[in-house]
């Protein structure tokens, strides 16, 4: 059995149930606890460190948006599978956490990045952090975020660090399904009444202006577009151009909406620091 395979199946057999019920204070150990986490040589320790922050922190920021559906959802069905697509980016985000304190020097658990960094410090696209809006918005913001982080993930699955490629792994099955789920819906929307085409192309003009951010970040765009472009095009929606860049979450500048996210997400952290339930 390779290294990798080794740390694929640690993290695949180990941590699916502890990702969904996780919370601060609930004195969960190291999702990474039991992997050999040594850094391979010729391996960037700090460039390894930066993107499982960024990547962990988009997973994050986005898994809360989505939390903001439960008991508001359209459904019943939905609100539980918007939560549960919720609970796997946070599962995404723990094990990125955890990987960028082994790497980065400082040996920091993962409670640290999710609820004791203010907003300037986050590295999230600000794709993730845009209010949810109606549900047109979110399940498009899901689509474009699902199919640009499943096309990234499929090429992390091959990093030269052992961890990253297990978590981007495990990662992979996940995204696929968020993907088709959001897709449905996409097409759905688009190819329904007059009323839902209109909110899908009001979702499109609105985070279109984001999507340069994505392909900055991870040079995955010809196949994130290409992606996006069918369902829409199955949806009878116009694909629409990409402005150039102008949002750099990547570099700590986001919108206004990120500091009442973040506020929210941290409160009882803040308030009750290193407390155990």
């Amino acid at each position: 059995m390779s290294d990798d395979d080794h740390v694929y199946l640690s993290l695949a057999e180990s941590h699916d149930d502890s990702d969904a019920r996780w919370a601060f204070g609930t004195g969960f150990e190291d999702p990474l606890y039991g992997v050999d986490t040594s850094v391979p040589d010729g391996v960037d320790a700090a460039a390894l460190a930066d993107l499982c922050l960024a990547l962990g922190d988009d997973a994050l920021v986005l898994a809360q948006r989505l939390a903001e559906w439960v008991s508001r959802a359209p459904e019943l069905e939905e609100e539980v599978a918007l939560a549960n697509i919720g609970l796997d980016l946070l599962g995404q985000s723990r094990l990125l956490y955890s990987r960028a304190g082994q790497t980065d020097g400082t040996g920091r658990g993962e409670d640290a990045y999710a609820y004791f960094r203010d907003a300037a410090d986050f590295r999230n696209v600000t794709l993730a952090e845009l209010p949810n809006g109606d549900f047109a918005f979110s399940v498009l913001r899901l689509l474009v975020f699902a199919s640009w982080r499943l096309a990234h993930f499929t090429e992390l699955a091959s990093a030269s660090d052992p961890v990253l490629a297990a978590i981007a792994a495990k990662g992979v099955k996940e995204l696929a399904y968020h993907r088709q789920y959001a897709a449905e819906w996409v097409v759905r929307l688009g190819d329904g009444t007059e009323e839902s085409h209109t909110r899908m192309l009001t979702a499109l003009e609105a985070q279109a202006p984001h999507w340069a951010e994505l392909f900055a970040a991870h040079d995955v765009r010809d196949a994130v577009l290409a992606d996006l472009h069918q369902v829409l095009d199955t949806a009878g929606l116009p694909m629409p151009d990409v402005p150039p860049l102008t949002s750099r979450g990547r570099e700590g500048e986001h919108t206004g909406h990120l500091g009442p996210l973040l506020a929210e997400l941290q409160s009882v952290a803040r308030a009750h620091p290193e407390a155990t339930w």
